[in-house]
């Protein structure tokens, strides 16, 4: 099997399964029992909490385990909005966001906020110019992702952050679960941040919201003390304690898997390029881990089904959007044609794929064109 499906859920490194089988047998302790197994739990997860913040540069207190970056996302939104409604009620966002901020920013409306979804340009990142246009004195979020999980494309996240912060009264919240780990993020200069585990060969049901000291939050789940008692329930000590390895090795590889899903993808441009009917969606300065593609010949339904067929895992689009219409809302955005939207692919990498693996998707590809395409 060929596996380019990693910007919607990667494979668990070996080293971290290892280490959590560990945890499961040997700390089981609820961290906050009184007890040795719930001292040992909490102990081994603030370790792994210290960690974390050293290799991010913030505070350990500025991390926060969640149970998916959904749910940070939820929680930086709702949670700042509704404990910082009396600074204002006007939130920023674009219009191309996961789903879950999205959601988000639908469910604040219910509460009298007003939210904008910013437009993309035609190369899919919101541009600083039209975040300054928005913003207003009662502007108090702005969220808006780092890496597009669609087309790889990357918002200036920097220049975006320094016109949120003109306005004392705002904060600037970056969903960086596509760019962790692959690009630097100057987490120093942001308020909020999603990671998630899953997308750098981690556990699912593991992520964090980093949140700055000065930022108050309401609690979304309810019910104790757990993480500043910003979400009640049992913590997940197992999880949370393997987190802190996970980061760690993906932070050290991350040059030499640049470098690694950099040759696959300038191979795949190449390649591409040569194929009558072939288009190239993601931007040339995308990050290269996500590559947007579509072939005039052959829808992107008839396309993935025919490659599943051939055991190549790839998307249409954002696995938390792939259910509904066929079209991808991004590709739209970026101010393609309806049929632009209905026939791109999505393909994404990791250190594990391999330039032979890309060999066989253009040839998989020529020939399924050719057997099921439509003629030009």
């Amino acid at each position: 099997m060929i596996y380019f499906d990693n910007a919607s859920t990667t494979s668990v490194r070996t080293e971290v399964r290892r280490v959590y089988g560990q945890m499961l047998e040997t700390c089981y302790g609820n961290p906050d029992s009184l007890h040795a197994a719930g001292r040992q739990a909490s102990s081994l997860m603030e370790k792994s909490r210290s960690n974390i913040a050293s290799m991010l540069h913030v505070d350990p207190s500025e991390i926060i385990f969640t149970s998916a970056a959904s749910e940070s996302n939820t929680l930086a939104i709702v949670g700042y909005a509704l404990a910082n409604e009396h600074r204002g009620h006007h939130v920023l966002t674009s219009n191309v966001e996961h789903s879950s901020v999205r959601h988000a920013m639908e469910f604040l409306k219910r509460f009298g906020f007003e939210v904008e979804f910013l437009p993309i340009n035609e190369e899919g990142i919101v541009t600083p110019e039209c975040l300054k246009s928005h913003m207003r004195k009662d502007t108090i979020l702005v969220s808006i992702m780092h890496v597009n999980n669609e087309m790889g494309a990357i918002n200036p996240i920097l220049e975006l952050e320094k016109i949120v912060h003109q306005n004392p009264t705002c904060v600037f919240h970056v969903d960086c679960v596509q760019s962790f780990s692959k690009i630097d993020i100057p987490f120093e200069k942001l308020d909020m941040a999603t990671i998630s585990a899953h997308k750098i060969h981690g556990l699912k049901g593991s992520a964090i919201l980093m949140k700055k000291k000065k930022i108050q939050l309401v609690p979304i789940i309810q019910g104790g003390q757990q993480e500043q008692g910003l979400r009640g329930g049992t913590e997940n000590a197992p999880t949370n304690i393997v987190l802190a390895k996970t980061i760690r090795l993906a932070l050290e590889e991350q040059s030499q898997a640049y470098d690694h899903v950099l040759k696959i993808n300038k191979y795949l441009r190449e390649e591409l390029a040569k194929i009558n009917g072939a288009h190239i969606h993601s931007p040339k300065d995308a990050i290269p881990y996500i590559l947007n593609i579509s072939f005039d010949q052959i829808t992107s339904e008839v396309l993935l089904n025919a490659l599943d067929q051939k055991e190549i895992c790839v998307s249409a689009k954002s696995t938390c959007s792939s259910q509904n219409t066929n079209a991808s809302e991004v590709l739209l955005a970026m101010h393609k044609s309806e049929f632009d939207a209905t026939h791109g692919i999505r393909l994404s990498f990791s250190y594990e794929n391999t330039l032979e693996e890309a060999k066989y998707f253009i040839e998989t590809c020529k020939e399924i064109i050719e057997n099921y395409g439509l003629s030009l």
